[in-house]
């Protein structure tokens, strides 16, 4: 049976949960949701998903979506300029 699951990030600095910021894990790929929002998506298959409204909304939630995607902003940007990174409505 696949399931999902939630892990609350940790800050790199102190290694201590950071509240808000979340990854969820299911089968189709992983999610961070900062606050109530979700983020981003890395799907097992196809680009990364951001949210285009949320994605670059504040410098807390940019740090810890570079956090998740293991690069920060100047990337993002680049890879969504390439289409490497897909914008989408991930509230709906």
């Amino acid at each position: 049976m696949k399931t999902t699951k939630v892990r609350q990030l940790t800050s790199p600095r102190s290694g201590q949960p950071v509240p808000n910021q979340f990854e969820i894990v299911t089968p189709k790929g992983t999610y961070f949701q900062s606050y109530r929002s979700i983020i981003a998506f890395k799907p097992n298959k196809g680009p990364i998903a951001l949210d285009k409204v949320f994605w670059d909304y504040s410098v807390t939630t940019n740090k810890y979506l570079a956090q998740f995607l293991g690069f920060g902003k100047a990337q993002q940007r680049e890879q969504i300029k390439s289409k490497d990174i897909i914008l989408k409505d991930l509230n709906k």
